[in-house]
């Protein structure tokens, strides 16, 4: 089973391109969404307990949580290290029930792809990018995001220069939808020709 990485930095587009690989028949890990189940569930418990009052009703209010950690590296990897071992384990869990469906092909869709060194997880790495300005409208675009918590986020994530040059193929989303889909398109051709040895 071809496993694909999907990475990029916050605003690059990775939910649009995932989608379009999912068009093909690529079912699609997503770990932002893990992340947001296990705020309401098996995460709730030890994030509450290193990070008293930030559950609320049951539930990981990530607001409060983002005001806790920004700018506190330290906070940052203890929050990281509860968080990353349990997205982990779902990963898993999609993984294996991808292989016993006989699935040929995987998208571990991964915003820190690069930065936990994920990319030894992958046997394909894309990057979706975009212009800088570009990247910068559309997360500022979206609500309750200030410019100081989108730096916040820029400065967590490895230069988008630095996701390309490690990257097998790259995605640019600054186009239409329909640009961006052919490029999809080109790299599952790609990977077909790769995986078949041709």
């Amino acid at each position: 089973m071809l496993v694909l990485g999907l990475t990029g930095s916050v605003g690059m587009g990775k939910s649009t391109a995932a989608a379009m690989f999912a068009e093909h028949g690529i079912p699609a890990f997503n770990a932002d969404d893990a992340v947001h189940a296990l705020y309401r569930g098996g995460a709730v418990a030890p994030v509450e307990a290193a990070f008293p009052g930030v559950a609320v009703d049951g539930i990981i209010d990530r607001d409060l949580l983002a005001k806790r950690v920004i700018g506190d590296p330290a906070a940052i990897r203890q929050l990281e290290a509860i968080v990353h071992p349990l997205v982990r384990e779902r990963e898993n869990a999609f993984r294996a029930k991808a292989a016993g469906q006989g699935r040929r092909a995987i998208l571990l869709d991964i915003p820190l792809l690069f930065e936990t060194k994920g990319e030894t997880r992958v046997d394909v790495a894309i990057v979706v990018s975009a212009p800088a300005a570009v990247q910068r409208a559309r997360v500022l675009s979206r609500p309750g995001v200030s410019v100081e918590r989108f730096e916040a986020l820029l400065a967590r994530q490895m230069p988008d220069a630095e996701k390309r040059r490690r990257a097998h193929f790259v995605i640019d989303t600054s186009g239409s939808f329909d640009a961006t889909r052919r490029q999809v398109g080109d790299v599952i051709r790609a990977v077909g020709s790769i995986a078949s040895g041709r």
